[in-house]
């Protein structure tokens, strides 16, 4: 099965490829040619075929679509370039569609190279099949016309294949039938019978027919360029298997054991900062302003000083009151047991331990 080529050629290179040098060659329709590194059924190729009702030297290279359409195809009928892009050449003989071809509808197809698929299961990996010295390869093929409703004339070509070479069968059954040498290209052109058939359309054993992976990319049609091309390096089935990724990552998964201490960072203690180690509990600090000392004698000045010291006080007996509390022992009460937080006694307060506040000085005077 062929089902992608790339033709990249140039036209005037295309008779000289098929050892049609010497003689006269006419173009027909080239100017539809657009070189492809993903041809497809349905893409224009150009074909090399015999001149009509000549038995020269003369060729004609024309600019066919790929995928025959066959002439006694209604004219109403949506052409379909994927039924026929292939002929079997075991039976070329047999079906209609091919046997009335063989007299004089025969042509070469000249392209750069061919891509065929590896079934992997699911996958299918691409593999692109050249010549090692980069000369083209000329497949033998079949062409016919086909007019549509509206009168308008399509030629179309099939790419004639035959059981794969013993180099080439671990990739695929089917290869394109490679005419060698000038020999066999004037032979298919030329010749009207079927006589010959057997000992042209064989596999092609050379060893200078070689291949190389390239990316899956070539599996879209759409997808063209020189990128086609580029050898692609094949993963490892180890390190392409996603159960042994999982398998791998669970081996690697590690067991803390609690009772080992030693993942932890001894050095967050001793890194801490020196104040924050030795920083006292219960110390405060409280600051007056300096403004209270140069106003001793004015009447708002005294106010905020009497604040101030007011709330010293209150402050100082408040904190001699917890100290005196915390260091008494604590009586535990076996009739009555609280679930919540022990909380400390606050004896009532006296009128000495109000704290002044603006309202009482004011009262007073």
């Amino acid at each position: 099965m062929c089902g992608r080529a790339r033709c990249t050629l140039r036209v005037d290179d295309i008779p000289r490829a098929c050892h049609r040098s010497h003689g006269p060659v006419r173009t027909v329709n080239m100017d539809r040619f657009r070189p492809l590194f993903n041809a497809s059924p349905g893409s224009n190729l150009p074909v090399v075929r015999r001149e009509d009702g000549g038995d020269g030297d003369g060729v004609v290279v024309h600019c066919m679509k790929w995928g025959l359409i066959p002439s006694f195809t209604k004219k109403t009928e949506k052409p379909d370039h994927y039924k026929m892009f292939n002929a079997r050449s075991e039976s070329l003989c047999e079906k209609a569609s091919f046997r009335r071809l063989i007299p004089k509808n025969r042509c070469l197809i000249a392209v750069e190279g061919f891509y065929e698929w590896k079934k992997d299961g699911s996958k299918k990996q691409p593999y692109y099949v050249h010549f090692n010295d980069g000369r083209p390869l000329l497949f033998a093929a079949l062409y016919d016309s086909w007019e549509n409703s509206e009168g308008e004339k399509l030629y179309t070509f099939t790419i004639i294949t035959t059981s794969s070479s013993s180099a080439l069968g671990w990739l695929h059954d089917r290869m394109p039938v490679i005419l060698r040498d000038k020999g066999s290209t004037d032979s298919w052109l030329s010749g009207s019978s079927t006589s010959n058939f057997d000992s042209l359309l064989k596999p092609y054993e050379g060893p200078d027919l070689v291949w190389y992976p390239v990316t899956q990319a070539m599996g879209k049609v759409s997808f063209d360029g020189p990128e086609c091309i580029n050898e692609i390096q094949l993963k490892t089935e180890g390190n392409n298997s996603i159960t042994k990724f999982f398998m791998s990552k669970g081996t690697k998964k590690e067991e803390l054991n609690p009772k080992d201490t030693s993942f932890y960072d001894s050095s967050v203690k001793n890194d801490l900062p020196k104040s924050v180690k030795e920083e006292p509990e219960g110390k405060e600090k409280t600051e007056q302003p300096a403004s209270t000392e140069k106003c001793e004698n004015d009447s708002k000045c005294s106010v905020s000083t009497l604040s101030q010291e007011g709330v010293s006080k209150g402050q100082t007996k408040r904190d001699y009151e917890e100290f005196s509390a915390d260091s008494k022992p604590v009586a535990y009460e076996t009739s009555e047991i609280s679930a919540s937080p022990a909380k400390k006694k606050v004896n009532p307060k006296s009128s000495l331990d109000k704290q002044p506040t603006l309202f009482s000085y004011f009262g007073k005077s």
